[in-house]
Parts: C-alpha cells; sequence; structure tokens
C-alpha cells in the first residue's frame, strides 16, 4: 500500500492513485507552477529588471531558500519526510494553500496595476507561507528550514528592491 507521503487511512482513500510516482508530490508540482506562473508574466513584462539589494549574502540565502523549497515541494528525497498525520492535516494542506495562492494571485493583480511597498512584501511573504504551511502539514522538515530560509532572504530582497525604487 503506497500511502502520499505516509498518511494515514482517510487521507490514502481521498487521494490514492491520484498521486503518481511516490517520489513526486503531484500537488506539490502544480502549487509550484501556480507560485511560478505570475513570476514568469511579470519577468516577461518588466524584463531587464535588476537586483538592487546589494547584501551578496542575502541574496545567496534567498537563492537556496528559494530552489531548495520548489525542489522539496516537487520531490519526496525521503529524508525527514513523514507525510500527513491525519486527514484534517490534508485538510489543512489543501485549504490552507488554496486560500494563500489565492491571495497570492490577486496581490499580484493589484500589484500589476500599482507597485507599492506592502504589495512586494506580501509577495515575498505569501510563497514563504505556503512553503511553511506545505512543510508542517507534510511533516517535511527540510522543507521547513528552506521555506524559513527562503523568507528571510526573501523579505530582506524583495524590501531591499522597493526601498531602492521609492527613493
Amino acid at each position: 500500500m503506497n500511502l502520499i507521503g505516509g498518511a494515514d487511512g482517510p487521507t490514502y482513500i481521498l487521494v490514492e492513485d491520484k498521486v503518481g510516482p511516490s517520489w513526486l508530490n503531484i500537488f506539490g508540482l502544480i502549487i509550484v507552477i501556480l507560485i511560478l506562473l505570475p513570476n514568469i508574466i511579470y519577468a516577461v513584462k518588466f524584463h531587464g529588471i535588476e537586483n538592487k539589494c546589494k547584501n551578496y549574502i542575502m541574496n545567496i540565502v534567498e537563492q537556496i531558500g528559494r530552489y531548495s523549497s520548489m525542489f522539496l515541494m516537487i520531490f519526496n528525497i525521503g529524508l525527514v519526510e513523514y507525510g500527513f498525520s491525519s486527514g484534517e492535516a490534508f485538510v489543512i494542506y489543501f485549504v490552507g494553500n488554496s486560500m494563500l495562492l489565492i491571495a497570492y494571485w490577486i496581490i499580484w493583480i493589484l500589484f500589476f496595476k500599482n507597485k507599492v511597498l506592502w504589495k512586494s512584501i506580501a509577495l515575498a511573504i505569501l510563497p514563504t507561507a505556503i512553503f511553511l504551511i506545505c512543510g508542517i502539514t507534510l511533516r517535511h522538515y527540510l522543507l521547513v528550514i528552506s521555506a524559513i530560509l527562503f523568507g528571510i532572504g526573501h523579505v530582506y530582497v524583495t524590501y531591499q528592491n522597493a526601498k531602492c525604487d521609492n527613493q
């Protein structure tokens, strides 16, 4: 019996045969794609924008956190990941991520209309919250650590870039 991330009965019944190979987290892949889509649109629309944050260490922390979080969301590597502890944890995962993704997309739409600091910071915090809720509900502790690194780096770098844009 192959359980999603080591989940118990109720979660297994809900998602059995819908998650693909056990090394791949289909839900995580979808979430990462939904996070990346507005970023790709922004990069195409406003190509050539440079990173104005000159703190090398924080830029590295952000990138390590970003790519490790996305990787760990998609691939089950078998290290310190225990899966959902209950059906309730899966519901929190699903509902929490749905609400955070909706908020993320709404703020992106608002950001495209008017770039202000609070929207920039919200767009840095929301993906961090998504990575954290995934890591916590899945009991995937490397993902939690990666999300914290990403959050620290991303909020710092975003704030520095927004501050430079407003000068």
